[in-house]
């Protein structure tokens, strides 16, 4: 025992019971909960393991977990809760109700009831952070991430120093963290600018500083979740023979094993797209990818290109190809998860 033991300092002391840090806490509250929902009629979906399901008829409740956090999905969610605080189990539960913060991400309902969701908690801690390392708050007067046509890689400005660096790779690391949760109109520009986190320049920081202005501004921008199916009746329908091509007659793999799928069946749609030289010193292009499932965004993806391609037909094809190895994975997803697809 130290000094901050008083009279005790210099004894031996031993260890009754360790409630954080042993190597194995970790598994041994994943075994704990594991059994818990397997006892309670739950199951593992195989597309991810931290989200358990459980079959009731006509449709599935889901349990999201994050090491100790809970997201629940169900008609009665209480149901639930009440029996995960009940004996044999007895868990203690705190924060239990109606779904309104989960890891860093708001949880609201609009004018017209529709649930939302968007970062505005996480993006004033932001805000006070950048008032720590500033002393000010970020403007606010810029409309966009990066200004249009902005190439960073061109940047000859003076090198950060040491604590330059570390302010930079902070500040890459909350924006990195908001585009997770909901704000993917910044997804190209911070993953744009993350790629000069090793020796960021001033002017590079210029540019990291606008974003948080960007978000600041545009602070109560959010993702409305529409289940209601896009209509598609106006697009034509051209049915392509591809026998004679690379690509043969071809049709969607469906993965053994999955649950029977039950509740209201959902279109997924894709827009991608690919800004050619995107970085001019490299000559790479960046792809862009949103997948929607029936009206609401729910995964995007952005990232420059592996190779470097001549013409803009090469970059859209590969990001194309990116796209499509993307909604198969998608598409595998919700069907493990016992979600109807239409087409």
């Amino acid at each position: 025992a130290g000094p901050e033991f008083g009279e005790k300092a210099g004894h031996l002391f031993r260890v009754v019971k360790a409630l954080y840090g042993l190597k194995a806490s970790g598994r041994c509250w994943h075994n704990r909960l594991h059994d818990t929902l397997r006892s309670m009629n739950f199951f593992p979906s195989m597309a991810e393991e931290d989200i358990w399901m459980r079959d009731m008829g006509d449709h599935y409740e889901y349990i999201a977990v994050y090491v100790d956090d809970l997201l629940i999905a169900s008609k009665d969610p209480k149901a639930i809760t009440d029996a995960l605080e009940s004996s044999p189990i007895n868990f203690k539960l705190k924060g239990t109700g109606p779904l309104s913060f989960h890891l860093g991400c708001d949880y609201f309902r609009d004018e017209d009831g529709t649930l939302c969701y968007g970062p505005r908690k996480y993006i004033d801690r932001m805000v006070q952070s950048y008032e720590n390392l500033f002393g000010t708050k970020p403007s606010t007067k810029c409309t966009s991430p990066l200004e249009k046509n902005d190439h960073p890689e061109l940047d000859t400005s003076e090198l950060l120093d040491e604590d330059g660096i570390a302010q930079y790779q902070s500040l890459i690391g909350v924006l990195q963290w908001t585009i997770t949760l909901g704000r993917f109109d910044i997804a190209t520009a911070v993953m744009t600018m993350s790629g000069f986190r090793v020796a960021p320049r001033v002017g590079h920081m210029k540019r990291v500083r606008r974003i948080c202005g960007y978000l600041l501004r545009f602070r109560d921008a959010c993702i409305r979740i529409r289940m209601d199916k896009p209509d598609y009746s106006g697009l034509p329908e051209t049915n392509h023979t591809w026998l004679r091509s690379v690509y043969g007659d071809v049709h969607e793999a469906i993965p053994r094993g999955t649950p029977s799928p039950k509740g209201k069946s959902v279109i997924t749609s894709t827009y991608k797209d690919a800004n050619l030289y995107h970085d001019v010193v490299t000559g790479r292009a960046v792809t862009g990818v949103l997948h929607y499932i029936n009206k609401t965004p729910v995964d995007w993806f952005t990232r420059k290109q592996a190779t470097v391609e001549t013409a803009t037909y090469g970059s859209e094809f590969s990001a194309a190809r990116t796209a499509i190895e993307q909604i198969q994975g998608l598409r595998q997803t919700l069907r493990y998860l016992g979600v109807p697809i239409d087409g």
